[in-house]
Parts: structure tokens; C-alpha cells; sequence
């Protein structure tokens, strides 16, 4: 049975006092009235434009429907909305909400893109536009904080970290990875955060083949991201927060010629620094007997691996770990830093601080990041870079939610509250009408974001 040919309204008989009628016949209706944040935050950003700008296009002029901008701005405002997939667009391609997002008239405008259309966008994209768009999209990020922080910024910290993107079919470079157990990509994500803010931006999503190190291509990253943050906040001190897997001596030799520079990276345990760490693990131990609680103790040491070229500096938390029901385990952890504060400070105000880096990183595939599902890599690819791109402007309804009951909000959470709202959408001679629903809970929260953004009272 088609849908044309199937009712058009449900009946709710013996629930209410009367029968109530549902009937979907709303054609200037839309589920994402809030929507209409995020062409106001993409304003102060520019990021659509900015990323059609990055593309070529080599199709006829005379047969193209929709423009690269149109086509970059539905595809990010829809993965926004929560319809991470080409194939959404069947359902979308008639919403009057998102045909204003595009610029169209949401009643008589011409349909969106339709899959097959967006499918062949996707995988039209070669390499070297994919770089300007990345290049653009950390450059965006950076210079609009800059502006933000009116150029004041004294600190700037970089966060790299690598997530697993399942894989299940036959996409290119897919890899069987061990430490996952599973076929996979192993995209990495770069944030930054300024001075002590909490919240860490994304500027950059770079997908990887499933069996790299982690550490692969973060030279690249780390240059670019420096680079960047020093042309628009010349003199700003910089730290760069890295897990085990970046402990790699390249790495670590980029990090060590950088100046003003400061970091922290893990590494891993091997026999040496182990050694080393027992006298304070015996500590730690009779503490934990003692206490019957999990119990740390600090030090540090000068050591040297065989691929360094001298000593660096590394710290040492020895940390007996007690659980309900289990045996006390030894937890030693090491973290090379240049930097000259305490151990204890280094560890728990600086290095533990890239934790919440995990919170970013589960917000990312809540936005479905990791629906990389294109046989092509570089689509995939393409694809990573528009979620990052409806990511960011995310964060930015997020930053201008302060205060309100959305400040902290996941970013799932942040569109069931902004972005979720039934609309009815008219259209005069003069105007465009978004009706939305009085009896909204997050009006408040709503009303801020979208005064932040340039809208006015009326």
C-alpha cells in the first residue's frame, strides 16, 4: 500500500472523554520550527558559505537545480535536526522550515535536494577540497573565539582524541582494529578550549583507516592548529593535553620545539618506569590498607627512552585502586610534561581536565558522526566534516543558552529543547509568519539564544 493511499488521520476512540481525531493535514507545518537558530548562529559563523566556498563545481549551469551552498546548508541544518542520512531528505525535501533555512519560499519554493542528488554531491568531493574545507572549518572555530574573547585570550588548549567509527559493509579503508575488536575507521577529533572555560570546541575531524596508530597524522594537525592560534591570538600561551597513544617521538620532539608551548602526554607503562614507580606504589598500598579506599601517592622522574633524543620530565601517580567486592588493583599511571608546576597540580588540574574530552567525543555520535556508511572513504570523509561543521553550531546555541536551563545540555538534549517545535509557517506579501507553541517550557532559553544571535523583539 502507498502512503498516498493510506489514511491521513488517527482516531483515538475511548481514551478522552470525546473521540479525538488526529489529522495530518498541516501542510505549512513543520517539526523543527527552532530550527531557525541555526541559520542565525551559521550567520555569525559563516561556515556554510565558508565550506561551499572550499568546493568546485563542474556540472552544466544549465542543469543545476541546486547550488553547492544550497546543498552544503541541507545537508548540515538537517544532521543539526537529527537526519544524519542522504535518504532523509525524501521526507524533508517539502518542509517549509528547511526550505527557509536554504532561502527559499517555504510554501511555494522549489523542493530540496532529493537523495540520489546528495548522494552523487557526497561523493563528488576529491581530496584537496576536503583539505580546504577541514583547513576552514578549524580556522572558523579559532578566529571566532578570537573575536569572541575580543583578542584577550591568555591561554588556548589543544585536545586530540580518537574514537572508534564502526564500520558494516565494504567501505574503503576499513580495518579489523584489536583494541576495539571490530572493523572500523579511527577518526581523531581535535578541540580547543580558551583560558578556563569548560567547554571545548571542536575545530577539527579528520577520518582515519582502522588500523593506524593513533598518533598518525597528529604532527600535521598539532602544526595546523598552532599555526592558526597564533594568527589570531599572537602571544597566547598554548597547551597541548594528548593520551598514551601520541606518545610517539615525533610527537613529542614537534611539541618540545614549539615555543611558549606547554603539554601533557600520557604514556604508557613498561618495565622501567615501573621500577621506578614501586617505592611509590609501596606507599600507596599500606595507605590504601590503612584507609581501605583507593589511595595515590605523586613523584616524578627524569627518564629517557631509546628513541628520545634526552631526558624528558614525566610523572608519576602511583594510585592503588579499591572497589566494592574486588581485589585492591595497582594502577600506576605516567605523564610526560615540560611543564614546571607540582606533580600532583600537573596531574589533577591539567591532565585530568582532558577527561571531559569523552562527553564532546559521545555528543559527536549522538550526532551520528560515525554514520560513515558510503563505500568511498573521501564521502565518508565529507561526511565527518558536515557533522563537525552542525556540530559547532550547536555549541554556539549551546554558548548562547548561558544561564538558562539549556547552558548545559547535551547537544540531543539541547535540540529536543531549541530545535524540536512544532511550527505552522505563512507567508504574505511582506513577511514570513513562524507560528510557534505558547506553551513552550524552554521559551526562555530560547528567547536568549535568539536575541544573542541578532534577533530583536517586536
Amino acid at each position: 500500500m502507498s502512503d498516498d493511499s493510506t489514511t491521513q488521520c488517527l482516531l483515538f476512540p475511548g481514551i478522552f472523554r470525546k473521540p479525538v481525531v488526529a489529522e495530518f493535514d498541516q501542510r505549512e507545518g513543520s517539526s523543527d520550527g527552532g530550527a531557525l537558530l541555526l541559520k542565525a548562529a551559521d550567520r555569525r559563523y559563516g561556515l556554510v558559505a565558508g565550506l561551499a566556498s572550499c568546493l568546485r563545481d563542474e556540472r552544466q549551469a544549465g542543469k543545476v537545480d541546486h547550488s553547492l551552498r544550497e546543498l552544503v546548508a541541507q545537508r548540515v541544518f538537517s544532521i543539526a535536526c537529527g537526519y544524519p542520512d542522504a535518504n532523509d531528505s525524501a521526507r524533508l525535501s517539502g518542509d517549509p522550515i528547511h526550505k527557509l533555512l536554504l532561502e527559499r519560499d517555504p510554501i511555494e519554493g522549489r523542493d530540496l535536494a532529493s537523495q540520489p542528488t546528495l548522494s552523487r554531491f557526497e561523493n563528488g568531493v576529491g581530496v584537496k577540497e576536503l583539505y580546504r574545507m577541514g583547513e576552514f572549518l578549524a580556522d572558523s572555530v579559532i578566529r571566532r573565539h578570537a573575536k569572541r574573547l575580543r583578542h584577550r585570550a591568555y591561554r588556548v588548549t589543544i585536545d586530540l582524541d580518537p574514537t572508534d567509527d564502526p564500520t558494516h559493509g565494504a567501505q574503503q579503508l576499513s580495518f579489523f582494529n584489536g583494541h576495539y575488536d571490530t572493523w572500523c575507521y579511527l577518526p581523531v577529533m581535535g578541540f580547543v578550549s580558551f583560558n578556563d572555560e569548560a567547554e571545548q570546541y571542536l575545530c577539527a575531524a579528520v577520518l582515519r583507516p582502522g588500523n593506524v596508530p593513533a598518533s598518525v597524522g597528529a604532527v600535521a594537525m598539532l602544526r595546523r592548529l598552532v599555526r592558526m592560534i597564533r594568527h589570531h591570538l599572537p602571544g597566547v600561551r598554548t597547551r597541548v593535553r594528548l593520551d598514551g597513544g601520541f606518545a610517539h617521538p615525533a610527537v613529542l620532539e614537534f611539541l618540545d620545539a614549539q615555543p611558549k608551548l606547554e603539554y601533557v602526554v600520557a604514556m604508557a607503562k613498561n618495565a622501567v618506569l615501573k621500577r621506578v614507580a614501586e617505592t611509590g606504589m609501596r606507599r600507596a598500598r599500606q595507605l590504601s590498607r590503612r584507609s581501605g579506599k583507593t589511595e595515590h601517592i605523586y613523584g616524578e622522574v627524569l627518564y629517557k627512552a631509546g628513541k628520545w633524543p634526552g631526558q624528558r620530565r614525566v610523572i608519576i601517580k602511583a594510585e592503588v585502586v579499591r572497589a566494592a567486592e574486588k581485589e585492591p588493583r595497582d594502577n600506576p599511571r605516567f605523564v610526560i610534561t615540560n611543564m614546571q608546576q607540582s606533580p600532583q597540580w600537573i596531574y589533577e588540574h591539567v591532565y585530568c581536565q582532558r577527561g571531559d574530552i569523552e562527553n564532546r567525543i559521545k555528543e559527536l555520535h549522538d550526532l551520528e558522526i560515525d554514520r560513515t556508511s558510503c563505500s568511498n572513504f573521501w564521502a565518508n570523509q565529507f561526511r565527518v566534516l558536515l557533522t563537525a561543521a552542525a556540530y559547532v553550531l550547536m555549541q554556539e546555541l549551546r554558548l548562547r543558552a548561558a544561564g538558562t536551563a539549556c547552558a548545559r545540555a547535551q547537544v540531543c538534549m539541547l535540540r529536543e529543547r531549541l530545535l524540536k517545535l512544532g511550527a505552522r509557517v505563512l507567508v504574505s506579501v511582506r513577511r514570513v509568519v513562524v507560528h510557534l507553541p505558547a506553551s513552550f517550557p524552554f521559551l526562555p532559553a530560547f528567547r536568549r539564544v535568539a536575541l544573542a544571535l541578532g534577533a530583536a523583539t517586536g
